[in-house]
């Protein structure tokens, strides 16, 4: 019926926008927060979604919203909310920061969607800089709502017989008390039937606490990363013409690597989920920034001359689930 009544009376409201709002003076255009291009560490592959662009397009005019839209519109909120909005079809409860800048600038990440803007700028003015990009904001905010399910559901049970992906292949965890491995912590070894993943044998007895097992775990990772990490830095580096001088494992939730001019590398211990290509792509990356420490032309043709499908790595960085070590 409520349908009905809605084709009845022909209600198709169009989405708020820029265009509909009353002009203020001196409203500011929107920009993408500033880069860190100029700064002497080149840390760039991370987990955060791409900042607003200057000088949006207006979008055509959308159909008339579903019903379900309607009835029960989307909803995304940071955990530090201090404001909220309608954008589109969807609640957006954002937080917002006043910042010593000229411009309004807009940041979607895990949290979800932040925005940073001068004090002396009204909350309308905001509100219509938002609007204009609001197709953009939601399908970031969903795209990033379905990652971190993805996220969710490939979380580890820290037991035996536990399966995570390593070298982006899967790997079984065999709590085997033998004392053959407890120099090494651990003995990668051959599956146990065909089609079955491989087995990462730790010296722990079966009934061992989950925390126990995640720290062997990774304590077996970290030097698995250094090697691998090592090896292909002396792959790469003769290619680029660079020399790099130190390694750094990293932790980091949201950023995969960094690069400094004098020559350290810093790289994230948890690529070892992704397969070799990914990996290989990552390291490129900050070995590049040797040669180019900004994100120029120059510096892609730099990274696509040893890794030519640079770009479809570098999407599975933001793509593929990895599983949770918190």
């Amino acid at each position: 019926m409520i349908q009905l009544a809605l084709e009845l009376f022909g209600w198709a409201p169009a989405p708020a926008s820029a265009d509909t709002m009353p002009a203020l003076p001196g409203s500011p255009s929107v920009h993408p927060s500033p880069s860190n291009s100029k700064r002497r560490t080149a840390g760039d592959e991370d987990g955060r979604e791409d900042e607003g662009h200057a000088k949006p397009v207006k979008a055509p005019t959308e159909p008339p919203m579903p019903l379900h839209s309607v009835l029960d519109p989307a909803s995304f909120r940071h955990p530090q909310a201090n404001r909220e909005v309608m954008l589109g079809h969807a609640y957006v409860g954002y937080v917002l920061q006043r910042a010593r800048r000229r411009s309004i600038g807009f940041v979607v990440d895990a949290d979800g969607l932040s925005v940073r803007a001068p004090g002396w700028v009204t909350i309308g003015a905001i509100h219509a800089a938002l609007q204009e990009k609001a197709d953009w904001i939601v399908r970031k905010l969903g795209e990033s709502r379905e990652r971190q399910q993805r996220k969710m559901e490939s979380q580890i049970e820290w037991r035996d017989g536990a399966v995570f992906p390593f070298m982006g292949e899967p790997l079984k965890i065999v709590l085997d008390s033998g004392h053959r491995f407890k120099e090494r912590g651990g003995a990668l070894m051959a599956a146990a039937e065909p089609g079955a993943p491989r087995e990462l044998h730790i010296a722990l007895a079966t009934h061992a606490e989950p925390t126990q097992v995640r720290d062997a775990v990774q304590a077996w990772l970290l030097r698995q990363a250094r090697a691998h990490f090592v090896a292909r830095l002396d792959h790469f580096a003769p290619q680029l013409n660079v020399r790099w001088t130190r390694l750094r494992l990293s932790s980091a939730q949201t950023r995969w690597g960094s690069a400094r001019a004098d020559g350290s590398i810093c790289l994230n211990w948890r690529l070892l989920h992704f397969r070799p290509s990914v990996i290989d792509y990552v390291v490129a990356h900050e070995l590049s920034h040797l040669r180019v420490m900004d994100h120029s032309p120059r510096f892609w043709d730099t990274v696509a001359s040893v890794v030519p499908d640079y770009k479809a790595l570098r999407s599975s960085l933001k793509d593929e689930a990895l599983p949770s070590w918190n």
